[in-house]
């Protein structure tokens, strides 16, 4: 392990200390606008934003890349994305702040396309699956440890969005300073939705609504604590647990998803995170009943997403993978955007325990999808699955197609070694 991390200390560093910049503007964007007043609807719009932003960046960046070369691309996006963050406590509009994280958004997306293809490019085909899970984890105890970061600081001041500033700014240092080849930044051209849903039904459809999940807790959970009372110190806690527990169930999902029909995996995972959800809107105001309801919603929602990716891709040909996995990405950006509308407008009407009605539901229609879609298509034999990776939600097309090949050779090599004699 020690051998491969070698190669690429330096992007691991990088991204961890982009991932507590960009963790804590996440949940700052919740807490400061809890005290500037704005509604949960407007906090939504500013939710979606970003998605749409992220999406945005997803598909522009490789071109601008192949025009100006990965050094400036990540070293201009990195600057805005670092004026951006001061910006927001002087523009305290939701207007502005809705622009400010669209461009924030198309900033970071831009920034994992140019650090996963530097990544990719770094690893071997032997080392590729072990640096792409360090890569994940080192993402997800980013944004954990960003959560610990905002109790030294208060929100309704200034302090906050300029640390998160300077964290994205020296988190370019120890990339730009130790990376010097330049790799292709390619994505495949996305797979048309009608030939994504043909090939696989429930990992598009599946994943469009995990888009929603996904955006709703991350962007929508500190808008649920501020508006239910929560100090900024439990808020940032209930955030950290979300993410928290996909650290956790990572694993044990992803053995599983390699010995069951996947298919019921989906439905065990989803219904899990339908129960937690119900935890969470019958909470009588326990908060640890709210923190377990958070680790166990947090925790199936990550791992669900390298489910849907891999049991698409168990369904279509080595040379379609690529093609399949911008599609899904694609799709569960457009459920990101749309999901915290839907839930800042029902959190409007209802009030903020709505943020766990809209999930719950969710996670039902994610569960009753699954079962239906069992008794459609017989199960794909165990020994014909591709193998699973951890993909986290926040990866780009480039981590996303990389994980998807490395996952079908391997299971290729595993098949090929169980028919020698």
């Amino acid at each position: 392990m020690l051998q491969v991390l070698s190669g690429v200390w330096a992007l691991l560093i990088g991204i961890v200390f982009i991932m507590l910049g960009n963790g804590m503007q996440f949940t700052l964007i919740g807490l400061r606008g809890g005290i500037e007043g704005f509604s949960a609807a407007e906090l939504a719009i500013v939710t979606s934003g970003y998605f749409m932003g992220f999406l945005s960046g997803a598909r522009l960046t490789p071109t601008m890349i192949r025009r100006v070369g990965h050094v400036r691309v990540f070293a201009a996006l990195g600057s805005f994305m670092s004026a951006g963050l001061i910006a927001f406590p002087l523009l305290t509009e939701p207007w502005a702040w809705t622009i400010l994280r669209l461009l924030v958004g198309f900033c970071m997306s831009g920034i994992y396309v140019t650090a996963e293809s530097w990544l990719n490019d770094a690893a071997t085909n032997e080392t590729r699956g072990k640096v792409l899970s360090t890569y994940m984890i080192a993402q997800t105890l980013g944004i954990i440890g960003a959560q610990g970061l905002l109790t030294l600081g208060d929100a309704g001041t200034a302090v906050l969005f300029i640390g998160a500033s300077i964290l994205v700014s020296i988190s370019f240092a120890p990339i730009l300073l130790s990376v010097t080849h330049t790799p292709a930044a390619e994505v495949a051209r996305p797979m048309p939705l009608r030939e994504l849903l043909s090939g696989s039904p429930l990992g598009t459809v599946g994943i469009f609504l995990l888009g929603n999940v996904y955006a709703t807790q991350s962007g929508m959970g500190a808008v649920f604590g501020t508006q239910i009372g929560l100090s900024a110190t439990q808020i940032a806690l209930f955030v950290a647990m979300l993410f928290a527990g996909a650290l956790v169930l990572q694993y044990p999902v992803g053995w599983l998803s390699d010995r069951v029909d996947r298919r019921k995996l989906i439905f065990g995972a989803a219904a899990i995170g339908a129960a937690s959800c119900a935890l969470g809107w019958f909470n009588d105001g326990g908060l640890w009943h709210l923190m377990a309801a958070a680790f166990l919603a947090g925790g199936v929602t990550t791992p669900l997403y390298a489910l849907f990716l891999a049991y698409t891709n168990d369904s279509l040909s080595l040379e379609d993978m690529p093609a399949a996995s911008g599609g899904l990405v694609l799709t569960f950006g457009v459920g990101a955007i749309l999901g915290p509308l839907l839930t800042g407008w029902a959190m409007q009407q209802v009030g903020p325990y709505a943020f766990w009605l809209v999930l719950g539901t969710t996670f039902c229609a994610i569960a009753l999808y699954a079962l239906y879609r069992m008794t459609q298509r017989p199960m794909i034999p165990l020994e014909d699955t591709e193998s699973y990776l951890s993909v986290l939600p926040t990866a780009s097309p480039v981590a996303v197609e990389a994980a998807g090949t490395w996952a079908a050779e391997q299971a290729e090599a595993e098949r090929e070694d169980d028919t020698q004699p």
